[in-house]
């Protein structure tokens, strides 16, 4: 049987903003769970890196974990700050702006 959630430790109490670091002038990524209902990824944007606009086929879930986040959703610009969240729906453009270094998860339910 394959791992549902990976890259990650199990029955051990963590904190997600330590599991990825802010790299300069990029974006990274460590997806934590990837299959045909969801995808969980935890990510690091470096000050004014970015996801460009783009749709996805779920629903995606943001919660910023630390920093500030800009994120865009039909053209309608939101800000994000630790430990609030905005969902963009399934079939929508957006995008997602690093405003300082933030750090969010993202679940995205198909």
């Amino acid at each position: 049987m394959h791992e549902m959630i990976k890259n990650i430790s199990k029955a051990e109490v963590v904190t997600l903003r330590e599991q990825v670091t802010c790299q300069p002038g990029q974006v990274v990524s460590r997806t934590l769970a990837q299959n045909d209902a969801v995808s969980i990824t935890l990510f690091a944007f470096d000050k004014g890196e970015e996801i460009s606009s783009h749709r996805s086929g779920g629903d995606a879930f943001v919660t910023c974990l630390e920093g500030v986040g800009r994120i865009t959703v039909d053209g309608q610009q939101y800000i994000l700050h630790e430990g609030e969240s905005i969902v963009m729906p399934a079939g929508h453009p957006h995008a997602v702006f690093g405003q300082e270094q933030f750090k969010m998860l993202l679940v995205v339910v198909f």
